[in-house]
């Protein structure tokens, strides 16, 4: 019985040993830094001071509490707006929010680059996470296919009746029909995250497309395929494989192909790219943090596109600000 159900060759044993502890070792590795990974907030250039507070609460809604938001506002890197196309704010976490960042209800605090709020790993996935995350789909694939493929020639016998008449062989039989149920799911849970990350996009992006001061664009912060993977995984190869964090830029600010248009990215309908539109910035951004900034080197600056769009307005009126509560 033991030879009908063990693996005969010494090499296909150190062989199989060794792919099975590399990938548990990664797959143990990446879900632990998803789980106990905390969620980056804002920074606290974002949070309204004591004084603005105190105006905001003290004040009627109306210009006055318009006016607070544009002092808090005016020099943030911030370039979505709400639907009605008011600066974002929290008012349960006071504080201007950033691009891309969401109220978690869950959480109770606003988090960067908020993909989802995620049950299996009892936390937010967002900036912080985002690629631990990613490497824990990808390792818990391959280890369930690993074990799938090397439970097959096994589970075969079991329908040719190559086994002997014992529990064990209902054992093989339960592991591998779950190895495969888990890889049928994971791998199109995976194959949607890798589709997300090839169009810079978030879980909750995809349900809702940010808004941007001139219209709404599902495309805004994609950059091309490269770039958009460079931003999840880093400059540096030798890390991509690894759960350890290579995310660049801060989760504060993002470069968007609607302020620096990129050579990968096609133009807008009409012919026309995003700098040619007419926008009045109310609310000058400052420029993307280094680690970001240099995704948008062969493209004109965030402040040579605005100072076009500024050339070329019509005498757009700016949209009224008002505060928005999202959870």
């Amino acid at each position: 019985m033991q030879l009908c159900v063990t693996m005969t060759n010494i090499g296909e044993k150190v062989v199989c040993l060794v792919a099975y502890h590399i990938f548990f070792m990664l797959f143990v590795w990446s879900y632990w830094k998803t789980i106990f990974t905390l969620p980056m907030n804002p920074s606290k250039e974002f949070h309204l001071s004591y004084s603005d507070k105190e105006s905001l609460e003290r004040e009627p809604r109306g210009e006055s509490q318009q006016e607070v938001l544009r002092r808090a506002a005016k020099d943030l890197p911030i370039y979505t707006r709400t639907m009605s196309g008011a600066i974002r704010y929290c008012d349960r976490c006071h504080l201007v929010k950033p691009d891309r960042c969401h109220h978690c209800s869950v959480c109770d605090k606003c988090i960067l680059k908020m993909d989802h709020h995620c049950p299996w790993v009892n936390n937010c996935v967002g900036f912080s996470n985002y690629k631990f995350f990613l490497l824990f789909l990808a390792y818990s694939l391959l280890y369930c296919l690993f074990i799938a493929a090397t439970d097959l020639q096994y589970f075969i016998k079991f329908w040719t009746n190559g086994l002997p008449d014992t529990q064990a062989k209902f054992h093989i039989m339960f592991l591998f029909f779950a190895a495969a149920m888990f890889s049928v799911s994971l791998s199109s849970l995976f194959g949607y995250h890798c589709w997300l990350v090839s169009k810079n996009k978030s879980t909750l992006e995809v349900f809702r497309a940010p808004i941007f001061r001139h219209r709404t664009d599902k495309n805004g912060f994609s950059l091309g395929f490269s770039k958009n993977l460079r931003q999840v995984f880093g400059d540096e190869k030798k890390y991509w494989l690894l759960p350890v964090f290579s995310s660049l830029g801060d989760g504060c600010s993002f470069p968007t192909c609607l302020v620096n248009q990129d050579p990968e990215q096609a133009s807008t309908p009409g012919g026309l790219n995003s700098t040619s539109k007419n926008e009045n910035h109310l609310f000058p951004a400052k420029p993307l943090r280094d680690s970001q900034s240099h995704l948008l080197t062969d493209t004109p600056s965030w402040s040579e596109a605005a100072a076009k769009a500024e050339k070329g307005k019509v005498g757009m009126s700016n949209p009224a600000l008002t505060m928005e509560n999202e959870t």
